[in-house]
């Protein structure tokens, strides 16, 4: 009985502890040229934030097709892991922008401009508005599912801009998606109402993994996927690491594990995922 009522007493002094160290979450509207309407992002900042004067390494966190800005918060635990990791000094305190753009991929597509929309205005207005330490050394970018696919090409496409990235279950298929993703009816690989793969094909990863190898800069690349992913992500995801291996050795993970493209995957990996691009960023100055 003795050491069960020790055992409660150090629990909840645990819980107590972090739950005075709780970040907060704020929701942001602008108004998008890039797409014609408002925009909404939510923004988690780490405790301290409010009492210091500091500028803070930044996380973009992409949703999936479905998803928006909440989602990340609301089926991820995105704040409850972020506010576990930086109590337990795990992670350095980070600012995480959680973008909300339902069903666009995060690309330039046949619709609507989700990444210039993401780079030319989310981006800018985040760092402009809050304390964010706006260089490379500490941006970062994650994603899951179509998140992972969008975090995926914007890293190759702008390796000067990430010192990181995380692509959890990316839905990055070479050369097609199969025919029960979303990837086949989504608007931004459409044409005349029907799925072009051409598209699909030129805003994939492998258009532009050639320009990231001559690039000459090293985006660390951490990538998983649950074994019985019903997209078959995991042989995509080998196909990837296998792909960039040789180029960055020591500058990529692969993981496999036990699940399917589910939210139960994402949540327990994503304080791995955090981990490994934590190690890569200057942290708060």
């Amino acid at each position: 009985m003795k050491q069960l009522r020790i055992y409660f007493l150090t629990s909840l002094c645990l819980l107590l502890a972090l739950a005075a160290q709780a970040g907060e979450v704020i929701t942001e509207t602008f108004k998008s040229d890039a797409i014609g309407r408002d925009y909404k992002y939510t923004v988690y900042l780490p405790d301290g934030y409010k009492t210091d004067t500091r500028k803070y390494p930044v996380l973009y966190l992409l949703h999936g097709a479905g998803g928006d800005e909440n989602e990340w918060l609301a089926k991820g635990g995105a704040r409850e892991t972020m506010d576990a990791l930086i109590a337990r000094r795990l992670i350095l305190p980070m600012i995480v922008v959680m973008p909300g753009h339902t069903a666009a991929w995060w690309v330039d597509g046949a619709k609507e401009k989700g990444e210039t929309a993401l780079v030319k205005e989310v981006m800018p207005h985040a760092e402009g508005k809050y304390r964010i330490d706006a260089v490379r050394s500490n941006r970062l970018i994650a994603g899951l599912s179509a998140g992972g696919f969008g975090a995926l090409n914007l890293a190759m496409k702008y390796p000067q801009m990430f010192a990181a990235s995380a692509i959890l279950s990316p839905a990055i298929y070479d050369p097609v998606p199969p025919s029960h993703s979303s990837g086949v009816r989504n608007p931004p690989f459409q044409k005349d109402g029907k799925f072009d793969a051409d598209l699909w094909k030129s805003l994939n990863y492998v258009s532009h993994i050639d320009g990231y190898k001559k690039s000459g800069v090293i985006v660390p690349l951490y990538i998983n996927s649950g074994d019985h992913d019903t997209f078959g992500i995991a042989l995509q995801a080998a196909m990837l690491y296998d792909k960039l291996r040789l180029h960055q050795p020591k500058d990529i993970e692969l993981r496999v594990v036990d699940g399917d493209h589910e939210w139960m995957v994402w949540r327990d990996t994503f304080g791995d995922a955090l981990q490994f691009m934590n190690a890569r960023i200057a942290g708060p100055k």
